[in-house]
Formats: structure tokens, sequence, C-alpha cells
């Protein structure tokens, strides 16, 4: 080769390319393919395996959709026997044998109370076309317009269910209080807390003066995901099935997130015992492939035909995934493992917390846990509480994808550490990913700065 001859630039990884043309290429509305910049080509169980050859343990789940992790034998069975029977996959509502084992096994998991006399509507392929059905049921059946939801909720991303969310900027949806005990609206926190938010909700529907007229329906979450992992009082949720029982009110639970095993009960409704008129269920029941349905009593049943409707509701391969996922999740009790094991977890996740002081609060039920990161040179309100640190979190979330673990971040200020596992973790698996997340803490505590340029948070027992 003579000297003036070039040597031609390296071609970048295939990888690199490919994301490079998804910046180009798709909306500014792109969400996790900015904190997580991987390329996944393989995937089983916990497992991905990026473009780049790296392998990672997913605790996002699909953001827990992946109730038996990815590409799980018995779902891609199910799947596969669709595909080779022949049978339409595109059905509109008409009434299919696929259809129908997958609301068999539906209803076989609900509680009996609700079973014996439901009616189910699928939905479009989202948790939040199913929440706008059941926003349009219960007004409907009611008669009635208004709503009633949680601060710090989470429903979707269209018109009325982003209305009901913690960020709606304009709404005419009340808002009521949460029991949040680390951040609790009335600085009281614990039982004490969730009566005040309950007397609160009490009193604006029987005061005629309060300015809130009866509403269509009260919608809420049994754990709040998105809002950062925050499991209600079975004791308050109690509370706010006997007083939308006592005045007619339509209680709508969304247990998009919360349902099929994830919270240690097969519906996290299960763990208190309340059966709500409405239930809005997805993610999970679709076995990793869009499904949408409502579940409800037969006396809101108000429809006439046509009210509701959409072209994608008889997803064939999504109800038999469904169905296949249903079925083994309550065969096999994985809610009840889910449960045991994600009590092991919190229990480290608690050990953890007692040794960084930038963790402000670990909670969770079943395999839904959370770790809240806070500033720990900041000083402590009246109930302990610390201002979030959101630039902790995000560092934390990246020095996990550094040591191969993906988890979510979520919260009030984006500060929570999310983990939704697969419910089909080993032990040895769930002792991997909390290894990795306390030594991503520990790497991001070093090297963040604080909030206010300060050394960040510091491992109790040491010195900046």
């Amino acid at each position: 080769m003579a000297l003036t001859d070039t040597v031609p630039a390296a071609a970048p990884p295939a990888h690199e390319g490919i994301l490079r043309r998804q910046s180009l290429r798709e909306s500014a509305a792109r969400t996790y393919a900015r904190s997580l910049p991987i390329v996944p080509v393989r995937a089983r169980g916990l497992t991905i395996e990026g473009a780049d050859g790296r392998r990672y343990l997913d605790c996002l789940s699909g953001a827990g959709t992946l109730a038996l992790g990815h590409n799980h034998p018995v779902v891609l069975e199910a799947i596969r026997a669709v595909l080779d029977s022949g049978a339409p996959l595109h059905v509109l509502d008409l009434a299919t044998p696929v259809k129908d084992a997958f609301t068999t096994e539906l209803f076989a998991t609900l509680p009996a109370e609700l079973a014996e006399s439901a009616r189910v509507q699928f939905c479009g392929p989202a948790g939040t076309d199913a929440v706008e059905a059941a926003f349009k049921l219960v007004r409907t059946a009611t008669g009635r317009d208004g709503l009633m939801a949680f601060s710090g909720a989470y429903h979707g991303m269209t018109a009325d269910a982003l209305a009901a969310s913690g960020g709606a900027q304009r709404t005419g949806v009340v808002r009521l209080p949460y029991p949040y005990d680390y951040r609790c609206p009335f600085g009281v926190g614990g039982e004490r807390g969730a009566e005040l938010a309950a007397r609160w909700t009490r009193s604006l529907l029987d005061d005629h003066k309060s300015g809130v007229p009866r509403p269509a329906g009260m919608i809420l979450e049994p754990v709040q995901g998105e809002g950062g992992v925050i499991p209600a009082p079975d004791s308050w949720l109690r509370q706010m099935r006997e007083l939308t029982a006592s005045r007619q009110i339509p209680l709508i639970v969304d247990e998009v997130q919360t349902g099929v095993g994830r919270t240690g009960t097969f519906w996290a409704i299960d763990r208190s015992g309340i059966v709500p008129d409405v239930l809005v269920l997805s993610k999970a029941i679709g076995g990793s492939l869009p499904l949408a349905v409502i579940v409800y009593r037969e006396e809101l049943d108000a429809w006439q035909p046509g009210a509701h409707a959409g072209t994608f509701r008889g997803n064939q391969l999504a109800m038999a995934a469904g169905a296949a996922t249903l079925a083994y999740v309550r065969a096999n009790g994985l809610a009840e493992r889910a449960g045991e094991l994600g009590g092991r977890m919190l229990a480290r996740l608690e050990a953890l917390a007692a040794s960084h002081d930038c963790i402000g609060d670990v909670r969770g039920r079943g395999l839904m846990l959370g770790l809240e990161l806070v500033d720990r040179d900041a000083d402590a309100d009246a109930t302990g509480a610390r201002p979030a640190d959101p630039r902790l979190a995000a560092a934390v979330q990246q020095a996990c994808l550094d040591r191969g673990l993906i988890v979510e971040l979520g919260g009030r200020h984006s500060a929570v550490v999310r983990l939704l596992p697969p419910l089909t973790i080993t032990d040895e698996q769930a002792d991997a990913i909390l290894d990795r997340l306390a030594d991503a803490v520990t790497a991001a505590v070093r090297t963040t700065p604080g909030p206010t340029g300060s050394s960040a948070t510091t491992l109790r027992g040491t010195t900046p």
C-alpha cells in the first residue's frame, strides 16, 4: 500500500446505526429508547441479548406486561397452535373457540362475586383504551358525567385516561388524595394519613356545598405504578368501596399493571377483598401481545349494540397467549410465589436503604418494587421525608444498565427506581438483580453531584 493511500474507516457497529436511524425517524415522544439505548435481538425469560452482544437482566418486563418473561414456552406454543390451525387472525368481535377459551379462563380467575354475573367488553389493544371504555360505560349507566380520580394516578395517554392521571393540566375530573406514607399529603403518614384521605373523600361527596356533584364513577389503582410504586392500605381500599357502594357510585379499579399475580395475589384487589363494579385489564392478560378488556357488573350493561367498538378487538393470537399465561400463573401458584419472593427482595432493599442515606423509602407488593432516591444533604420535613433526587435516580438507572440490568424510573419526580421482574424468576436471579442494583447505587452515589452541587449522597457511616 502506498503511503498516500488511506485506510478506510471502520464501519460503526450495526446496533449504533439502528439507534441513530431511530433517533432521526421516530418522534420526540419516544421514552424508553432514550434511557435504554439498546437494540434487543433475542430474549428468553429474564434475559435480553442486544445487537451488541451484551446480555441484560430485564426488570422492566414490558412495563409489567411479561408476567412469564420473554418468549415463555407455553406462550409460544399457544401462538403456534393458532397459526398452524388456519384459524382467522382477524375476526372483529365474532365468537371463536380461542376467544371463548380466553374468556372462560379469565372468568375463572375473578372474584366469585364478580364472575358469577359479569360482562366483558373487548376494547382496543392498550390499557388506556379500556380505561376510556370504563368511563363511557359508567357514564352511560348512571346518566352522570363527572369522575373522581387520585393524585399520582396513571391511567393512560388518551384524552379521558390522561385527564384522570396525575400529570393532567386541564381537567374536570375531581382529584382526591391518595395515601402516600412517605410523602403524606396531610403530613402524618401511616394509618392516620390514610384515614384522613378517606375522610376528605367522604366530605366532598356528602357536603352539598363542596361543589362536587355525585360522579359517574371513581377510578383507582390498588398500587400506583407510574406514581412511584405506592401500595394503597387495605383498610383505605375497603373504605373507598364502602363509600362508593353506599352512594351508588360505580368503582372502577385499574389493574392494568397490578394484575395476573404481580402483587402477590392474582388480582391486587384480592388482598383487601374488595369487589369493584368495573375491572380494567390489559398488559399481562395478553401474554405479551396487545389485549385490553373491561369486566363489569351486569347491571351496568346499558350500552346499545355498537355503542363501543373497535377494529382490533378480536386479537386471536393475544387471546391464545393470554389464556395460556392466565392458566400457567394460576396452575403454578406464581402469584403466591411473587408474594413470597417479593417479600424477601423487599427485605434486602430495606437493608440496602439502611446503609445508604440516599434511599428515602423502599416499598411495594409482590414483584412490584420501588426505592425512592432522595437528597440526603437536604433537611427532612416533619415526617422524615427528604426532597427527591431525580439526577441520582437517572445515574442509578445508567449504572444498572452498565452492569447489565434494565430498570425503570417512576414517581412524582422520576426519582423512584422500579423493579418489575417476571413472575418466573428464580431465587438466584433475584439475588443477581439485587446485587447489580446495590452495586449501581453505590457507584452512582460516588459519581453524581448532589442537587445543590455539593457531594451527592454518601454511604451511611462514611465521609464524602
